[in-house]
C-alpha cells in the first residue's frame, strides 16, 4: 500500500511517500508492516508510530485527525472502508493560502 503525505503531513511523518507492507518484514519486525483492515485500522497504525519529525512539528497523530483522504484517487469520507494492498492513500491536511 503506498501512503503519501502532502503540507503538514509530510512535516509531521517526515517524508513525501512510504509503502507499506501487509506484515513484517524479514527481520520480523517492521516499521512498515501494516496489518488493519480498514482506513481507520491505517491512521491508527500511522498516529501510533514514534515521530521523526523536527522539534515543534505537530505530531501526525494531530495532522491526521485535521486531514482528509483521498484513497485511489477518491474521496474517503468512511474510515470504515476496507483497504486493499495495492491501494495508494492520500493524506491531505488543511491547505492555507489562496
Amino acid at each position: 500500500m503506498l501512503i503519501r503525505y502532502f503540507g503538514a503531513a509530510k512535516a509531521a511523518s517526515g517524508r513525501e511517500e512510504e509503502i507499506l507492507s501487509a506484515g513484517p518484514g524479514p527481520d520480523g519486525a517492521s516499521e512498515s508492516a501494516y496489518g488493519g483492515e480498514s482506513l481507520h485500522d491505517l491512521l491508527e497504525f500511522l498516529g501510533s508510530r514514534p515521530s521523526t519529525a523536527p522539534a515543534g512539528t505537530p505530531p501526525l497523530k494531530s495532522v491526521i485527525s485535521r486531514s482528509t483522504f483521498l484513497v485511489n484517487g477518491f474521496a474517503a469520507r468512511d474510515r470504515s472502508m476496507v483497504l486493499a494492498p495495492g491501494d495508494t492513500v492520500d493524506i491531505l491536511p488543511p491547505f492555507a493560502g489562496g
